[in-house]
């Protein structure tokens, strides 16, 4: 069974396509018009094995906030439906990524109901590049609220902004992988006693 999600967004600020398989290789083409975000996604299909392409073209002459976002919600609504009934997988995952003087800790629970807990370093550097740092909680609420998972992040020290954003998206897609890959001994069984997720 192929665990593949297709998503086409396209609104009067942004147009959107996001291909993922959960079962891939890490390979990864994307283009959104951001190239810190589009480093950003690219860890997160390369350590996450997760076969992923994202076609965004968006308002930038305005900002970057429209293209974030929405690329962002199409990634989660894409990630959903690649998961499937969610039959047979481990459900939870954590992981913890250091990056030099940065660490994060992530932890993850594909449970069907969307609740973030986010926590970070204040006083970041506002941008990188031409990424907003403040849009990184902003992505995960958008990627939570369409994948409908549980998700905790929380970066309890760190200097350089880039390194800080960096190792969160690591951890995510660590977690993702572990949360999200077939148990070998639950095969056929759905990992919730409501017997929903």
């Amino acid at each position: 069974m192929n665990r593949v999600g297709r998503v086409e967004r396209t609104t009067k600020e942004t147009s959107v396509v996001v291909e993922i398989d959960l079962d891939g290789k890490g390979d990864v083409a994307v283009s959104t018009g951001v190239g810190f975000y589009d480093h950003m996604l690219d860890q997160l299909g390369r350590h996450g094995l997760f076969d992923l392409t994202v076609k965004t073209e968006g308002d930038l002459h305005i900002d970057s906030h429209h293209t974030i976002e929405d690329t962002a919600l199409a990634l989660g609504a894409a990630f959903k439906q690649a998961l499937g009934d969610k039959v047979g997988i481990y459900r939870f995952g954590n992981c913890t990524v250091p990056l030099d003087e940065s660490l994060a800790q992530v932890t993850v629970d594909l449970s069907g109901r969307p609740y973030l807990v986010h926590s970070e370093p204040e006083n970041m550097a506002p941008m990188i590049g031409e990424y907003d740092t403040t849009m990184t909680r902003h992505i995960l609420e958008s990627f939570v609220a369409q994948a409908q998972i549980a998700l905790h992040v929380h970066v309890p020290y760190g200097r350089n902004a880039h390194h800080i954003v960096e190792c969160q998206f690591k951890a995510l897609a660590r977690a993702l992988r572990y949360a999200s890959e077939r148990d070998p001994r639950a095969a056929g069984i759905l990992p919730s006693t409501k017997g929903a997720l």
